[in-house]
C-alpha cells in the first residue's frame, strides 16, 4: 500500500498553535472589564479560542497514529513504538518543568504548583496510551479503528461522570490527571477522547487516502459531519434520552461542548484540507513543523518558566482590548523568530533531550 504525506496537517497545527499564542497572551493580560459577552469581538475570539485545544488533542492522535501505521509497514514499527514512548514521556517531562520556579527553589521555597497538568502532559499519556492499544490491535486493523471511534464516543458522552471529580487519599500527582480541584488545566479525561478521535481519522486516511476520490470525499465528510456535530448533536442526544431514558445522555446534552468543538475540527479539517495544494512548503506548514518549540518558547516569555518573571508579571490584567492586539501581535511574531532561527525545528527540543540523558548514562 502506497502511503501519502498529508500536508494539511502541519497547516492546521500552525492554525492551532498561532491560535494558542494569541489566545493565551490576550487572555492572561487583557483587562477583565473587557471579558464581556456584550462584545461582539470578544464572544467572536473566545468561541474561536475555544478550538484550539481540541483541535491540538485530534491533529496529535491523528499525526502520531499514521506515523505509527506507516511505521508498521515499513517494518520499522518497534522503532516508531521505542520513539513514541520517549516522545510520550519527554512531553510530560516539559510540561512538569516548564512549571518550575528555580529561583524559588533555589531560595528554599517549594510547593506543588509545578505538579499540575497542562497540555503538554495530557498530550503525552495519550500519545503512551494510543501506544498502548495500537499494541493490542495491531494485527486487527478494522478493530482497532472501532476501538478508538468508541473510546472517542465513551469519553464524551460520558463527561457528567467526571466533570466535577474530587479524588482523594490518591497521590498528587496521579490524582491531577483525573481532576481539576488541585489547579489542573487539563486532564487525561475527556481530552483523550480527542486524540482517540484523531488516531481514528488516521486509520481511515492509511487505508484510504491513496484511492480516488478519496479527498472530495473526505472534505464532503469533514464539511457534512462537522456541521451536524455542532447545530444538531445537542437535538441528537435529547432525542437519544427521550426513546432509550437514559440519563446519562441528558446530562451530556445539556452541557454539549465536546461533541460541538468536534465538529468546528473537523470544519478546520475540511478546509485545511480543500486548500492543501497550496499549502504545500508555505510558511505556514513549516510553522506547523515547530509546534513544540513554540509552544515551549511562550511559555518561557508569557509565564516566566524557570525564573518566575515573564510578561504575565508586568502586564497581568492591565492591557486595553487594542494593546492586547497589537501586543499580541508582537509576541506571536517573536516567537516565531525566536523559534526559525535559534529552535530550528520540534527536532531541536527532542535531540536536546536525548543528548541530555545520553551525559546521565555516562
Amino acid at each position: 500500500m502506497q502511503t501519502t504525506r498529508l500536508y494539511f496537517i502541519d497547516a492546521v497545527r500552525a492554525f492551532a498553535i498561532l491560535m494558542m499564542l494569541q489566545g493565551h497572551f490576550i487572555d492572561t493580560l487583557i483587562d477583565p472589564v473587557y471579558r464581556d459577552s456584550a462584545y461582539t469581538a470578544y464572544n467572536v475570539w473566545s468561541y474561536f479560542r475555544g478550538i484550539t485545544a481540541p483541535t491540538f488533542f485530534t491533529i496529535s492522535g491523528l499525526v502520531f497514529t499514521y506515523l505509527l501505521l506507516r511505521a508498521n509497514q515499513k517494518g520499522d514499527v518497534q522503532k516508531r513504538i521505542k520513539k513514541g514512548l520517549f516522545r510520550g514521556l519527554l512531553l510530560i517531562g516539559i510540561g512538569y518543568s516548564l512549571r518550575i520556579n528555580i529561583l524559588s527553589w533555589i531560595s528554599g521555597y517549594f510547593n506543588t504548583y509545578f505538579l499540575v497538568i497542562d497540555v503538554l502532559q495530557c498530550i503525552g499519556l495519550s500519545l503512551i496510551i494510543l501506544i498502548c492499544l495500537y499494541t493490542l490491535f495491531k494485527n486487527h486493523s478494522y478493530i482497532f479503528s472501532i476501538v478508538l471511534f468508541s473510546i472517542s464516543i465513551i469519553c464524551f458522552i460520558s463527561e457528567p461522570l467526571y466533570r466535577t471529580l474530587e479524588i482523594t487519599n490518591v497521590p498528587l500527582v496521579l490524582a491531577n490527571y483525573m481532576t481539576k480541584v488541585n489547579g489542573s488545566i487539563f486532564t487525561i479525561l475527556p481530552w483523550f477522547g480527542y486524540s482517540a478521535a484523531g488516531a481514528f481519522l488516521s486509520t481511515v486516511f492509511f487505508r484510504h487516502v491513496h484511492r480516488k476520490q478519496f479527498r472530495v470525499l473526505t472534505i464532503i465528510t469533514f464539511y457534512t459531519v462537522g456541521i451536524i456535530l455542532i447545530f444538531y448533536s445537542t437535538k441528537i442526544l435529547f432525542q437519544l434520552h427521550r426513546l432509550t431514558g437514559y440519563d446519562l445522555l441528558y446530562r451530556c446534552a445539556d452541557f454539549n461542548y465536546l461533541f460541538i468543538r468536534m465538529g468546528n475540527v473537523l470544519i478546520l479539517f475540511g478546509l485545511f484540507y480543500t486548500f492543501e495544494r497550496y499549502l504545500k512548503q508555505s510558511i505556514i506548514s513549516k510553522i506547523g513543523e515547530k509546534t513544540l518549540s513554540m509552544y515551549v518558547i511562550h511559555f518561557i516569555l508569557l509565564y516566566g518558566s524557570f525564573t518566575g518573571y515573564g510578561l504575565k508579571n508586568f502586564f497581568y490584567q492591565s492591557l486595553t482590548p487594542w494593546e492586547a492586539i497589537f501586543g499580541a501581535v508582537i509576541f506571536v511574531t517573536t516567537v516565531c523568530f525566536i523559534s526559525f532561527y535559534y529552535a530550528r525545528t520540534n527536532h531541536f527540543v527532542y535531540s536536546l533531550a536525548s543528548k541530555i540523558i545520553s551525559l546521565f548514562k555516562k
